[in-house]
């Protein structure tokens, strides 16, 4: 072996150990994207819903025996809705890619260089000329053939792949964690002073989920804050003025 080729070995060491050590070092919030969205979504709905349950039936005259014992069924139901809905929803995407998957197995099989040439063109699309992009292609093809395509053809990846049940046992736990939040508002404030504590007290959890979720997504606290609370109150409103209503009715 030769200096120079010794030391171009070194150096392509050098430059894998380099890139390998950025890879790590680097956290990207699109990675939080699965679980932050279900957990957001749980939780948002589980106050939401309860605290507007709350209000709705406070507003139109229950005792607070009946309020708290309808907060508490509607965190049940909730939860077990949330945990079903997500279920069936993901488990369909779930179909959906794995039925992907069973298609490019079988032409993988049936058909590899033609595609090889289908992922050399998507490199091509993407700016590598034609030689280049065969190589990869190519290269990438004989390391995981189905992994090259399900990632640059379909654009699944780690992040991006179906889970159901993580789905729904994330959905179904963060609701029961907001839809508790209210309860304990209800269980704790005198009948006389319940429906503006659990308003400020929910607006305030809704402002701190807003915060939150921004703040891990990357996105601006500010405007997480705002569009969480305002929307919450919309909800609130609305149920507190029907509630009103038919309890004026009745």
């Amino acid at each position: 072996m030769t200096l120079d080729s010794k030391a171009g070995q070194d150096s392509n060491q050098r430059t894998r150990i380099a890139w390998a050590k950025r890879g790590r070092a680097e956290h990207h919030h699109n990675n939080r994207i699965a679980w932050l969205r279900a957990a957001v979504l749980g939780a948002n709905d589980g106050i939401v819903s309860t605290a507007s349950l709350v209000l709705g039936v406070a507003a139109a005259g229950a005792d607070h025996k009946a309020i708290l014992l309808t907060s508490v069924s509607g965190l049940i139901a909730g939860a077990m809705s949330m945990a079903a809905g997500e279920f069936v929803s993901v488990h369909s995407q779930a179909d959906t890619q794995n039925a992907d998957l069973a298609q490019e197995r079988s032409e993988l099989k049936q058909d590899p260089m033609g595609e090889r040439r289908e992922l050399a063109a998507i490199y091509v699309g993407r700016g590598l000329d034609p030689t280049l992009a065969d190589q990869v292609a190519g290269k990438l093809m004989a390391h995981d053939a189905l992994g090259a395509h399900a990632r640059d053809e379909l654009g699944l990846s780690d992040g991006t792949v179906a889970r159901p049940i993580q789905a729904a046992c994330a959905s179904a736990g963060s609701f029961s964690v907001g839809a508790l939040l209210p309860i304990v508002v209800v269980a704790t404030v005198s009948p006389s002073r319940l429906i503006p504590w659990v308003c400020l007290a929910s607006l305030a959890f809704l402002g701190s989920l807003g915060a939150l979720s921004a703040q891990l997504g990357g996105a601006r606290v500010g405007a997480g804050t705002w569009r969480v609370a305002f929307w919450g109150a919309v909800a609130m409103a609305v149920t507190a003025g029907a509630g009103a209503l038919f309890g004026a009715v009745s």
